[in-house]
């Protein structure tokens, strides 16, 4: 998403202050998120960042550590904290909270997840829209259409700001059902998906008058990952995986195309770039298939890695079982590198 700001507006009145919520922030897969926030800033609109969980997470990138720095989390004082803010609500604005709580009642039903969850969700609720009004953001935008999409609804009915949500996947598409979107796209100012694959998938859940609400922004990158020319291609052939290393990313079926090329193509390597909870069955299946010396794991890597190993590839392979808009593709193509992949969800498009 972005927002643009003429000079002379700017000029005229202060820029609106927003606010980002997602349910983890940051991590080493939204980088996204952040590219996001940070276009935004630049064009002069101040951003509070906020998220549910993510403060002591292992992190290595600098930017994230950056980000990190500036985010409020609304999980970090414990439930004790939570239930204080709820309370108080309560307290002082009845009307409104008891009516997020028929509305957190009603988003439990059929639900994902079961009715505690979502009374959490209203607690967080309570402090994130006390947080909104001492900063003055007059609009608040969730990542992903699951619990922070929730909670940015909550926000709004115990009487915050206007909200917005976008949504990224096929998580969000095969449990739309349960995530209530008639309601959160009914009430928000706007939602965003970010294919028109998914755009389509979730027109079949809501009600036709909300059609031209959900809109698509493309997900996109930063000027500097455009290379003006494509680095030299490797002298023998070096494929790359870019990638968690999880069962519906499809390293597997990647493993066996591989080893059957490497029969009549010893000198080909491999590069899986990523870490994940496959890492160990990978590794086995390297042995089993002898590939030791040809194929390579490297565990998680930052940008800059990445580029560096775009450009030393032959070709970027992703042979995921299901996607999003994958954000690799795009890099490898900024990169003039050749891409080889499934024909899943958003990857069309690219």
């Amino acid at each position: 998403m972005t927002v643009s700001v003429s000079h002379e507006t700017a000029d005229a009145t202060p820029p609106r202050r927003v606010a980002y919520l997602t349910n983890q922030y940051p991590t080493v897969s939204h980088t996204f998120i952040r590219r996001e926030i940070l276009a935004l800033e630049r064009q002069g609109i101040p951003v509070d960042r906020l998220a549910l969980r993510g403060w002591d997470a292992p992190l290595v990138d600098e930017s994230d550590k950056s980000e990190r720095s500036k985010t409020r989390y609304a999980q970090q004082d414990g439930m004790i904290a939570l239930a204080g803010d709820a309370l108080r609500t309560m307290l002082t604005r009845p009307g409104r909270f008891f009516a997020a709580l028929g509305t957190a009642l009603a988003m439990s039903r059929k639900a994902v997840r079961p009715l505690p969850y979502h009374l959490i969700y209203l607690a967080q609720a309570c402090r994130i829209r006390r947080w909104l009004d001492a900063t003055g953001a007059s609009h608040l935008h969730a990542h992903f259409g699951t619990n922070s999409a929730e909670v940015a609804l909550l926000v709004h009915r115990l009487g915050g700001p206007d909200f917005s949500f976008t949504i990224h996947g096929q998580d969000e598409i095969e449990g739309a059902k349960g995530l209530h979107f008639p309601t959160k796209i009914g009430d928000a100012k706007f939602a965003v998906a970010v294919s028109h694959y998914c755009r389509s998938q979730i027109l079949r859940e809501i009600p036709h008058q909300d059609w031209n609400k959900l809109k698509v922004v493309h997900c996109g990158l930063g000027a500097d990952y455009f290379a003006e020319t494509a680095a030299p291609l490797p002298d023998h052939p070096r494929f790359l995986c870019v990638a968690r290393l999880s069962p519906e990313k499809g390293h597997l079926v990647l493993l066996d195309a591989f080893a059957a090329l490497h029969k009549s193509h010893p000198e080909a390597r491999l590069v899986f770039a990523g870490d994940g909870p496959m890492q160990d069955m990978l590794n086995r299946k390297i042995a089993d298939l002898g590939l030791e010396e040809a194929v390579t794991i490297t565990g998680w890597i930052d940008t800059a890695r990445v580029q560096a190993e775009l450009d030393q590839a032959t070709a970027l392979v992703q042979p995921s079982f299901i996607e999003g808009l994958p954000i690799v593709i795009m890099e490898a193509m900024a990169r003039r590198r050749p891409v080889i992949s499934t024909y899943v969800a958003g990857i069309p498009e690219l």
